[in-house]
């Protein structure tokens, strides 16, 4: 994710990345078990890679302040950690095969060890948010709280007489979102940066993890995520609801008759796969609903939280990190993968 462009903001992402490296070592010492049980399936994730947004974002938004430092670095490796627990366990719930390329940690050892290995992970993130303060105690138990509800509202669904697309709007908001804005607010936080930068980069950290979600739903139908060895619309064979679906149900609800066999179609595969069906019976549906509008209208709503996150920012002075958080907004509306 490119977040730097001039020669000065080129020299800015090169500080940037070394302490990212140095946060990524300090990762790996924290993650280590002495019980060997204990010690592959907790650092499995965290050596299969990854993207590393929420530690990026501390280390950016503390810019704003006096910099990276070790209560800094600290929070971003408490984030990054807590983000990876909450991975073992989407997986497990998800029944995914695949995390990061490699196959997903239950499918080579066990959901309880997976479940198990994220708990650790969640326990040490808690250790070292331990010794950070009361407000980072107080607000890392709230944003897991947040997780925890996004995950039980998205297993359960919308109840009664609820609309489902803010319903699972709410969710990415829970399930990611409060995640991405507690590693910018860290940032702030830990750098003594002004007080009122605080509430601007939460709002903006929680609307890009929504926009982040929304291009996944449209990722997940394109044939270029089969380059990560998934097959284009894993979500919607496996009957997950994803936006472009959510907004096809509305369509065929107000009486298209066009969206209306499209979705019967959708659902009647998604049926056939959940009795043993061959998941290719969807490759049609997959195409058609890529090439539908709400995969369009998808793409605009990501577009819309991701200015809206940027406008967020308005408080901020002009600077090389206001311009990064600005080109990080932008990358990931307009990423492919």
């Amino acid at each position: 994710m490119r977040l730097f462009r001039g020669a000065q903001d080129r020299r800015h992402a090169k500080e940037i990345q070394g302490q990212l490296e140095q946060i990524e070592a300090e990762l790996m010492t924290h993650l280590a078990f002495a019980s060997p049980v204990a010690d592959a399936p907790a650092r499995y994730l965290m050596e299969a890679g990854g993207k590393r947004i929420r530690p990026v974002l501390t280390l950016l938004t503390s810019e704003l302040g006096s910099g990276p430092n070790e209560l800094v670095r600290r929070a971003a490796q408490a984030v990054e950690m807590t983000h990876l627990a909450s991975l073992y366990h989407d997986d497990v719930m998800d029944d995914a095969h695949l995390r990061r390329g490699v196959p997903s940690a239950q499918t080579v050892w066990s959901n309880s060890i997976a479940i198990l290995a994220g708990d650790l992970l969640f326990a040490r993130a808690s250790t070292l948010v331990s010794g950070m303060g009361e407000d980072a105690i107080l607000l890392q138990a709230r944003t897991f709280e947040r997780l925890c509800l996004g995950q039980l509202h998205e297993t359960v669904g919308p109840q009664a007489g609820e609309d489902p697309i803010p319903h699972y709007i709410q969710v990415l908001a829970d399930k990611t979102g409060a995640l991405i804005a507690t590693a910018a607010r860290m940032g702030v936080m830990f750098s003594d940066a002004p007080a009122e930068y605080a509430d601007a980069v939460t709002e903006y950290g929680e609307r890009i993890g929504v926009a982040f979600q929304l291009i996944d739903d449209v990722i997940d139908l394109s044939p270029k995520k089969e380059q990560t060895g998934k097959k284009a619309g894993t979500d919607l064979r496996a009957g997950v609801a994803t936006l472009p679906l959510l907004l096809l149900r509305e369509s065929a609800a107000a009486g298209n008759a066009a969206d209306a066999e499209l979705l019967a179609r959708i659902d009647a595969g998604v049926a056939a796969i959940a009795e043993g069906a061959d998941p290719a019976i969807l490759d049609p549906e997959v195409t058609a609903l890529r090439e539908h509008n709400v995969t369009r209208e998808t793409e605009e709503t990501a577009r819309r939280w991701a200015a809206d996150a940027v406008a967020a920012l308005d408080v901020l002075p002009k600077s090389s990190v206001k311009r990064a958080l600005e080109h990080m907004a932008d990358s990931i509306v307009h990423r492919e993968g």
